[in-house]
């Protein structure tokens, strides 16, 4: 996607081991970088010139057999109605919870139209300008593509937030809306599904969600919430070099 970026990809791996390797290998990769008198950065946008950097999950889902249920031969492009459930409720909880996928005001440079970043919980079969892309496949690989966190989140907390919205939806059996087909960036998109503009309006939406409460509790969400807070007061505060070159005369 631009000069010095490069895209790696984690080996699929069950439940928590997922975001161990995903942080061991953030770890080792700047120390490397380091070594060879270089810097790597995993900020979700660097440049004004670049486009965003992500940090994509790809969900499937298993019984406690082992047997796939995402998949369903006599589905839409083979899509269970589990998938479905689970779509839907990415699609309801992710704009209340996207702090937990960007998570400081750098995060939201990254949300903006025609970067291949998301900027509303919108679903579509392979659709890369979507937030979720499912990806139709054999019934091992069919799955979720969650294009939404920013290569600077946590993949702990990343995780958390997709599994719990999405076994949030198969525990009511919501339904997700009709598949997108095209560019997102291009169509009317429902106020409902749209992501928060600005780091400060995910953070009050987030404190306030009564599905981020019963899924993680009151006391992760108002220290999570009241960190990012800090967070947003202490960056608000600075003089940034735009407003010098801007304003300074």
């Amino acid at each position: 996607m631009g000069p010095g970026v490069m895209e790696a990809t984690m080996r699929y791996a069950e439940r928590v081991r997922a975001p161990d390797i995903a942080i061991i290998y953030k770890t080792y990769a700047k120390a490397y970088a380091q070594r060879q008198g270089m810097l790597l950065t995993f900020m979700a946008r660097w440049s004004d010139h670049a486009d965003g950097q992500s940090g994509h999950v790809h969900i499937s889902l298993r019984d406690k057999d082992g047997r796939p249920v995402f998949h369903d031969e006599a589905g839409e492009r083979g899509m269970s109605r589990t998938m479905r459930h689970f779509v839907a409720g990415m699609q309801a909880l992710m704009p209340e919870l996207l702090l937990m996928l960007g998570p400081n005001v750098n995060s939201f440079k990254r949300y903006i139209p025609g970067i291949f970043s998301p900027v509303a919980a919108m679903w579509g079969f392979e659709n890369r300008t979507c937030a979720l892309r499912v990806i139709p496949a054999y019934p091992m690989a069919q799955r979720i593509e969650c294009r939404t966190p920013g290569a600077d989140a946590n993949p702990y907390l990343s995780l958390a937030c997709l599994l719990g919205a999405g076994l949030w939806g198969i525990e009511r059996k919501l339904e997700p809306t009709e598949p997108t087909s095209g560019n997102v960036y291009l169509q009317d998109i429902p106020e409902k599904l749209r992501f928060p503009e600005t780091f400060g309006e995910a953070i009050d939406r987030f404190g306030k969600s009564a599905a981020a409460r019963e899924l993680f509790g009151d006391k992760f969400v108002d220290f999570y919430a009241e960190s990012r807070a800090a967070h947003e007061r202490d960056m608000r505060r600075l003089v940034t070099d735009v407003e010098l070159m801007r304003f300074f005369e």
